[in-house]
């Protein structure tokens, strides 16, 4: 799990960084700024969440529960629901997308819970 983790945080990283600059390049007049500003949320969480799922591949070396792999699913999951429903959200306006993106905010805060809750039992 933990080269899983790993290829998947080196895989949404350089989403993230592309995703960033299609938008700061490919969207600037063609969305409203409530779309570019949605999008650049979408950014920023797929890249803190991103980190938060190296940093978790990186404990499993020191942890090995099921709570870090539970926590890498969910930090993943989270991104595809929260960011990938604001991706789409952002430039077509579809509202249903948009109802997608807080189970995606959900999965985040079960991860973070996950894995805080592993340092403090195993560390």
């Amino acid at each position: 799990m933990m080269k899983l983790f790993l290829l998947l945080g080196a895989l949404n990283g350089f989403l993230a960084v592309a995703l960033g600059a299609f938008g700061a390049h490919g969207l600037e007049g063609k969305v409203s700024q409530k779309g570019l500003d949605q999008w650049g949320k979408a950014v920023d969480y797929q890249m803190f969440h991103t980190m938060a799922l190296l940093v978790t591949a990186l404990l499993m070396s020191k942890i090995q529960t099921g709570l870090m792999t539970g926590a890498g699913w969910f930090f993943f999951i989270g991104i595809i629901l929260f960011s990938g429903s604001l991706y789409i959200y952002a430039p077509t306006g579809i509202k249903t997308f948009a109802m997608i993106t807080p189970l995606g905010g959900l999965s985040f805060l079960i991860g973070w819970i996950l894995l805080g809750y592993a340092v403090i039992k195993y560390i």
